[in-house]
């Protein structure tokens, strides 16, 4: 039998400045909705409101992710995303002892497992709302379009070229920071 998980998925730098934490990139993941249940959602604001409406949890950092991908994971990594996020839980959300985390955690890690239900290297994104006081979660997969072209909507496409870099020719750069501040280029 194949085990499968979620890993946080990093795209783009956009997680960094959404939520107030992000999950670091391949991190293990959960839907992270225990980490809202005490609070007032109709309150958040900004980058809480973000992270309540679209973030999975990366179980060892208890930081966000938009995205994750449906990854293959051993029953060793399985056993050490349960102890990593129990740990979370313990220390950091006080659990009243590490048991008691540990069968949280693995509850968590049992609803990330029933997502997984997908081929390996699908990607998910998650909508969560509070409706009547209770939370609840919609899950999406994201997927090219059929008979679309494999490059479309790619920020960078790398082309090898058959110019020697070692040439006497000027080097091209671009200084972009001072391109913000106005600073005059050519320098």
């Amino acid at each position: 039998m194949s085990l499968k998980l979620p890993r946080t998925l990093r795209l783009d730098p956009s997680d960094t400045f959404v939520f107030a934490q992000a999950a670091e990139p391949g991190e293990w993941a959960v839907t992270g909705s225990f980490l809202f249940l005490d609070s007032d959602v109709a309150a958040l604001s900004g980058k809480a409101r973000a992270a309540f409406r679209s973030g999975f949890v990366g179980v060892g950092s208890l930081g966000f992710s938009t995205l994750v991908v449906v990854s293959e994971a051993s029953e060793a990594e399985r056993a050490a995303a349960v102890e990593a996020l129990a740990e979370q839980i313990h220390a950091r959300l006080g659990a009243p002892d590490r048991e008691a985390a540990r069968e949280a955690a693995r509850e968590e890690i049992d609803v990330a497992a029933s997502l997984c239900n997908l081929p390996v290297g699908s990607v998910v994104a998650m909508h969560r709302t509070a409706e009547g006081g209770e939370i609840r979660e919609e899950f999406r997969t994201l997927s090219q379009r059929p008979g679309a072209d494999r490059l479309h909507g790619r920020a960078f496409h790398f082309v090898e070229t058959d110019e020697d870099e070692s040439s006497d020719a000027p080097e091209e750069q671009a200084d972009l920071v001072g391109l913000l501040r106005g600073t005059p280029t050519g320098r």
